[in-house]
């Protein structure tokens, strides 16, 4: 039997599941990490046995443990080194931790390879032998299907397709380079941008209450009601997010590109449509059909799949 974790900044979900991947049993709370690695570590492994007990089972027949987190990772010594948003995990060794505790082989992840994990197995790239997952959540996430097979590069680092640059040099990134999709749309950046750059007549302000309170969800309601200055933040957005799915048609040549977040809220009128067609533009004629551009599909079941998907994978190797 297989069990998945995805571990955020926000929420925890645990899927107990058949070598088929079967959901048999599911959990999910708040994360609400306690600056202590350690402690959050003793909560998840309580939560595990928890769900095991409603399945009526133990640790003895679990036979793989997949666990998606927010990197950086080292891959090398299977370690989380500082996630941002999992305060207190300085260098966390999640592996051999759930390992000792449960008796069974633990493989480990970041959470964009495990999304894209999941959007192929159970998702939008059902089918698909070569397949491209980008998200915009906090930053800009990626992940990198190649026959069938998660590819991770060098140190893990295919697929880190916020640091493609799209302006030179352009924006201040976090990551400390400039010009990266990441700081053009990604989340936090949207947000700072819609809450810096907002006229006072746009109803994404008479949305939000405040322009404190201002996210991309009001941005994207002001644009399906009409407004003018969300709309042009639209276009702003897809025009980046095409820059980068060229240089991925011309590198990659992918079956799919599967996007996730934000764009998936924008949907096909705001987003995909004017996408595929910017897409287009800018590739050879022959490219463009046959690329797909899709939304992904898991929504709420991805926080379920992905940490499954990881020990399914995990599990097919050995």
């Amino acid at each position: 039997m297989l069990l998945g974790i995805d571990i955020g900044g926000s929420k925890i979900a645990y899927a107990y599941a058949n070598g088929q991947g079967e959901i048999l049993a599911r959990r999910r709370r708040p994360s609400e990490p306690t600056g202590d690695a350690r402690a959050d570590l003793s909560r998840i492994a309580d939560d595990i046995r928890t769900l095991l007990g409603e399945a009526g089972a133990g640790p003895e027949d679990l036979v793989q443990i997949g666990v998606s987190v927010p990197g950086p990772l080292d891959a090398q010594r299977r370690h989380v080194v500082r996630p941002p948003n999992l305060p207190g995990w300085e260098t966390v060794a999640v592996v051999k931790r759930l390992e000792e505790e449960f008796g069974c082989a633990v493989a480990l992840e970041n959470d964009a390879n495990a999304a894209a994990l999941a959007e192929h197995r159970f998702g939008a790239g059902q089918g698909v032998r070569d397949m491209v997952y980008l998200t915009m959540s906090t930053g800009v996430g990626g992940g990198l299907i190649l026959g069938g097979r998660l590819h991770r590069g060098r140190d893990g680092n295919a697929g880190e397709w916020g640091h493609t640059p799209v302006e030179w040099p352009g924006e201040a990134c976090a990551c400390g380079l400039h010009g990266c999709l990441e700081a053009y749309i990604g989340g936090a950046a949207l947000t700072r941008r819609l809450r810096a750059h907002a006229p006072e007549t746009s109803s994404c302000l008479t949305l939000a209450g405040s322009r404190d309170a201002l996210t991309p969800v009001h941005w994207i309601e002001a644009a399906r009601d009409g407004d003018q200055w969300a709309l042009n933040e639209v276009d702003r957005f897809n025009r980046y997010l095409a820059r980068a799915i060229v240089h991925i048609a011309f590198s990659l040549a992918p079956e799919a590109v599967v996007l996730g977040t934000i764009a998936v809220a924008a949907g096909e009128t705001l987003c995909f449509a004017p996408l595929r067609a910017l897409v287009a533009e800018r590739t050879w004629p022959h490219q463009a059909p046959s690329l797909r551009i899709l939304p992904a599909e898991l929504g709420d079941d991805l926080a379920y799949r992905a940490g499954l998907c990881v020990a399914l994978e995990a599990a097919s190797d050995d």
